[in-house]
């Protein structure tokens, strides 16, 4: 027996041995690594010990280890509220609205833009899709205010040229998501193009000069070449769009609310953040409808990988 242990430790110290021998080459670049998983422990991981109050009744006397335990009463309001079924159809419908829209214009503008032979056309039109993307949420949604007003704006101005009387569609709920969705397409078109954009680049050109030989048309390579080797990343990137599905950003959302469109506006992030922080009265419920969120999109993003495991043989994991 103590000759097993004493084996045991001379393995275990020739093992940290060759780890340490391994390191000092690159002691520099393991520091460098050191710092981001420092910041993901402490802002990422560390905060999940709150998720905890999710279960609790959560008050400032008792922290988050002495407050009362609940269980799952706190989820158990949450489906039993109307308002949350409503909420939750509405993060829905804008978020597919959206997932769908963009992975479809996204393809369909890199691979145009891949096509363009001119250069400086090229990165023009790359200069101009890229800049709104720079531009910050506050400022965004101010544009889109001024733009859609429909008595000064330039779509009142327009209808009133045309003498068609102007719908007031920022406070129409029917029109809320098209306005979220569209706007964030124009936003962000540029940006999200670039990995395809980086993804076509590195097509073998020899697959494009054997097409040109056996005549097929610059579209019969778009078909046939380019939209094939995309492929994998677009299946990657749509199921990491489906796994983030359900948290739409509320700060865009909560600047196009107002009380007129409240009906369509009124997302999850929007409500957990006012039930919790607005009102700062229920921590414990904003923090079981956010935990629900995040269970929810593992859920949705697990499928969708399981699916495209299946079906194109490209997934996460």
């Amino acid at each position: 027996m103590k000759q097993k242990n004493a084996e045991y430790s001379l393995s275990m110290k020739s093992r940290k041995s060759r780890t340490l021998k391994r390191i000092a080459p690159n002691w520099d670049l393991y520091i460098m690594i050191l710092i981001p998983l420092i910041l993901l422990l402490v802002f990422a991981y560390y905060p999940m010990f709150g998720l905890q109050i999710a279960f609790k009744r959560y008050s400032a006397s008792g922290g988050i280890w002495g407050s009362q335990w609940v269980g799952l009463d706190q989820f158990s309001k949450m489906f039993n509220t109307p308002k949350f079924v409503q909420v939750f159809f509405n993060t829905l419908k804008i978020s597919v609205y959206y997932i769908l829209v963009k992975a479809v214009v996204t393809v369909f503008f890199a691979m145009l833009l891949n096509v363009v032979r001119n250069k400086y056309y090229k990165k023009t039109v790359q200069m101009i899709t890229y800049m709104p993307y720079f531009i910050s949420t506050v400022i965004m949604v101010g544009i889109l205010s001024q733009l859609l007003n429909s008595r000064i704006g330039l779509y009142g101005n327009i209808c009133n040229l045309f003498g068609i009387e102007a719908v007031d569609i920022w406070s129409k709920p029917q029109y809320f998501a098209h306005i979220y969705v569209w706007s964030g397409i124009w936003q962000n078109l540029g940006w999200n193009s670039v990995i395809y954009l980086a993804a076509l680049s590195s097509v073998d050109q020899e697959l494009y000069e054997a097409a040109s030989i056996e005549g097929a048309s610059r579209f019969k390579q778009l078909i046939h070449i380019d939209f094939p080797s995309i492929m994998p990343t677009f299946v990657i990137l749509f199921i990491l769009s489906v796994g983030s599905m359900m948290s739409l950003g509320y700060e865009k959302v909560l600047l196009m609310q107002n009380p007129l469109n409240l009906s369509a506006s009124e997302i999850i992030s929007t409500y957990s953040y006012k039930v919790a922080l607005q009102t700062g009265t229920d921590y414990s419920y904003g923090t079981a409808i956010s935990l629900f969120d995040s269970v929810i999109n593992l859920v949705f993003m697990a499928f969708v990988n399981q699916l495209s495991k299946k079906v194109t043989d490209s997934s996460l994991w």
